[in-house]
């Protein structure tokens, strides 16, 4: 990548390229422009326990732990790792790959002796960032990186709430934002979903009723209209209360859905809230965890053209919020003992140094350690908000 190979010409050609070659087209840049001997691309599974190579189907590559070896420590730290090969001599650089916050997985290229210098290392970086906004995009044209990104078959229910989700991590300069799902290959009624805008982010976590299918129904539906009343414009009491009547008309109150509604504002860290149900809310603060406790009101689609009041509060730079969906705090273990405020409180203060993607990712592992087996009898959510704010 020289001066007059620039890599905005190297971006031209990636989004020229259709989108089941990305890969290929990877590997023609990297051989012609840094000498690449080697390009594989590995994408983060659904559980994120593995990064899987991308290829042709069918697949012949072999995974890599997601939070282990070279790949793994790229995956989990967001910076390059430089690994030393040898016989025949030379560099492996595992770059990782992260879109606006979301973490997709990690490009792997080989490079001879003496190539790895830091000039390349940062554009090879860059290199991999407009690589994983073209794999984003190309989901849009063909299904390669999304069975890539697959162990094994999703259920139905499942395959409907990973298409209903907006990504699994966000960041922008007030705010970082990291998620995560279990059972992931069979998830039923969790959700997050969240937006912003130049003054606001909105953030609900959402738990249908039942399991199953029913509940990706349930929860599609309540989603459906919370996204339809805030594009609206409408407030937060008012986004519920549309998808309360939206709900309660297709149920009659036999089903419903738990919400946490949150609208931050990003210039002055006042939080809007409406507690619709069961996710609750941690907050830690100068070594301290505490339970952000708001008035419960009803689920969407209990009762037919519930009322809904907003809340407030604030948050200020360094606070870490956590959301967790019921199948967290309500998940017992085979001897009946519930997981329980005090075990969250425990692995929420150990994984503070941690980014918010390992830390949400830290208390499902620790639900399915109390649990004693993946196999979780509820769907659990959590998402982590790492709040910067606006400097004045």
């Amino acid at each position: 990548m020289n001066a007059s190979e620039p890599l905005p010409s190297a971006e031209a050609q990636l989004r020229a390229a259709p989108p089941h070659a990305l890969v290929a087209t990877a590997r023609r840049l990297l051989a012609e422009r840094v000498g690449a001997q080697e390009v594989t691309l590995l994408l983060a599974d659904y559980g994120l326990t593995v990064l899987q190579p991308v290829s042709h189907l069918p697949y012949t590559g072999e995974p890599v732990p997601a939070h282990e070896g070279p790949a793994g420590s790229a995956f989990v730290q967001q910076r390059p790792v430089i690994e030393i090969l040898h016989e025949p001599a030379g560099h492996l650089v595992h770059l990782p790959i992260a879109v606006r916050g979301d973490r997709l997985g990690v490009l792997c290229v080989r490079l001879p002796a003496g190539a790895a210098d830091p000039g390349t290392v940062l554009q090879l970086g860059e290199f991999a960032t407009a690589l994983g906004h073209e794999v984003s995009t190309a989901d849009r044209d063909t299904d390669l990186y999304l069975q890539a990104r697959r162990t094994r078959r999703l259920t139905l229910a499942a395959e409907m709430q990973w298409q209903l989700l907006p990504a699994r991590g966000s960041a922008r300069e007030e705010y970082v934002i990291g998620a995560h799902l279990e059972p992931a290959y069979a998830i039923g009624g969790d959700n997050f979903d969240w937006s912003a805008d130049a003054d606001h982010l909105t953030l609900t976590v959402t738990d249908g009723m039942g399991k199953g299918i029913d509940a990706a129904l349930l929860t599609s539906l309540a989603v459906g209209a919370l996204r339809n009343a805030r594009r609206a414009g409408l407030s937060l009491a008012d986004q519920a209360c549309l998808a309360d009547q939206a709900v309660h008309a297709q149920y009659g109150g036999k089903a419903y859905a738990s919400t946490l509604l949150l609208r931050f504002d990003l210039a002055t860290g006042t939080v809007t809230a409406v507690d619709a149900g069961s996710p609750q809310l941690f907050r830690q603060r100068d070594g301290r965890t505490e339970r952000i406790e708001l008035e419960a009101q009803f689920p969407l689609g209990m009762f037919e053209e519930s009322e809904y009041t907003e809340q407030s509060f604030r948050v200020a730079p360094g606070d870490r919020l956590i959301v967790v969906s019921t199948g967290v705090h309500e998940t017992r273990s085979a001897r009946g003992e519930l997981f329980g405020e005090g075990a969250l409180r425990q692995i929420l203060s150990a994984t503070r140094p941690a980014p918010p993607h390992e830390a949400a990712r830290a208390v499902v592992s620790g639900l399915i350690e109390h649990h004693g087996s993946s196999d979780l009898m509820s769907d659990a959510a959590v998402v982590c908000l790492d709040w910067v704010g606006r400097p004045h």
